[in-house]
């Protein structure tokens, strides 16, 4: 396992080890529990035209920066098992964390579910599992362009980003690595204006690009310590801590709170509330402390919202942020 280094530059697209002329390296890892792809790894898409990401029924695409080096994984679903492959310098630590990823340490035994929705869904949704990407800034990244906008400008800003200032993953695939750090730390705040961007966001990513190594390193940490280091930066909250640590850590009792519609979707699941603040979500969510995460997933994946009572907020522009 190589170090924690993630500034390495890519192979060029094409080059030997990309899958043309060389051995692709895979392994088989038996599934003896329910796993449900898209429930699994549908956290890391950010919206249907991320392209770092493809995820289908039983396959799934993904193109990442590791410590070693950019890497492709490929995970197809079979009968009791996954096979995953993967391209490029990086593909051994992507083999090797890809359990962790599809949520192989996760420990859904521990959840008790004494609301009767939360137990049918807990039922329905068997496969979700809680992964950990042990990605932090590329979760980071796309969550801080979530920060004060709806979620279709926020996607809509992130593929900008990563057709900008992204380069082509290894494989066979056409797919983008996400943005090296050291990248976006360098690129001026201007630039990302015409993605949508404004400076406080754009500040916020480079800020965060140029603490790259520190901040990889809190995946070693423990939950509440890896948020104290996350929120020491400037323009990272507890809301945007909170959605870093589900994703790249895989903290299955993360809540965001500070979300503009988590609060009323849970309130109006567990309680038929229609209206509700972060202080009545997390009184609600109580109960499930420890799997407060697994409880959010279950309700988001069934689609669960209340009844919308105005038209959806339009698209603005950066300057009125």
């Amino acid at each position: 396992m190589c170090g924690r280094r993630r500034n390495r530059p890519a192979r060029p697209h094409g080059a030997a080890g990309a899958g043309q002329n060389a051995s692709v390296p895979d392994r088989r890892l038996e599934t003896p529990f329910p796993l449900d792809l898209p429930l699994t790894l549908g956290p890391l898409r950010r919206g249907p035209a991320d392209p770092c990401l493809r995820i289908g029924p039983d396959e799934a695409w993904r193109a990442t920066g590791t410590p070693c080096g950019p890497a492709t994984l490929h995970i197809r679903r079979e009968r009791d098992a996954v096979k995953v492959s993967a391209w490029g310098a990086g593909a051994e630590w992507a083999l090797d964390t890809a359990p962790a990823l599809l949520g192989f340490d996760d420990a859904p035994a521990g959840f008790e579910p004494r609301h009767p929705l939360l137990a049918d869904l807990h039922r329905r949704f068997r496969g979700l599992r809680i992964g950990r990407s042990a990605a932090v800034v590329e979760a980071l990244v796309p969550s801080i362009l979530e920060q004060k906008v709806t979620s279709a400008e926020a996607n809509r800003s992130y593929a900008a980003l990563v057709r900008k200032f992204g380069e082509p993953a290894p494989g066979p695939i056409d797919l983008l690595l996400p943005p090296r750090p050291d990248v976006l730390a360098a690129a001026p705040y201007w630039s990302f204006h015409p993605l949508g961007i404004e400076r406080r966001r754009a500040d916020a990513i480079r800020r965060v690009c140029a603490r790259s190594d520190r901040l990889e390193r809190v995946t070693a940490s423990a939950p509440s310590a890896a948020s104290r280091v996350l929120t020491s930066v400037p323009g990272i909250g507890p809301w945007t801590a909170a959605e870093v640590a589900a994703v790249a850590l895989g903290d299955p009792d993360a809540v965001s709170v500070g979300d503009f519609h988590l609060p009323n979707v849970i309130a109006w699941a567990l309680a038929g509330e229609r209206r509700a603040d972060d202080a009545r979500m997390l009184e609600l969510l109580e109960p499930y402390r420890g799997h407060r995460l697994r409880a959010v997933r279950l309700i988001e994946a069934a689609g669960i919202a209340p009844p919308r009572r105005a038209p959806r907020a339009p698209i603005r522009s950066i300057a009125a942020i």
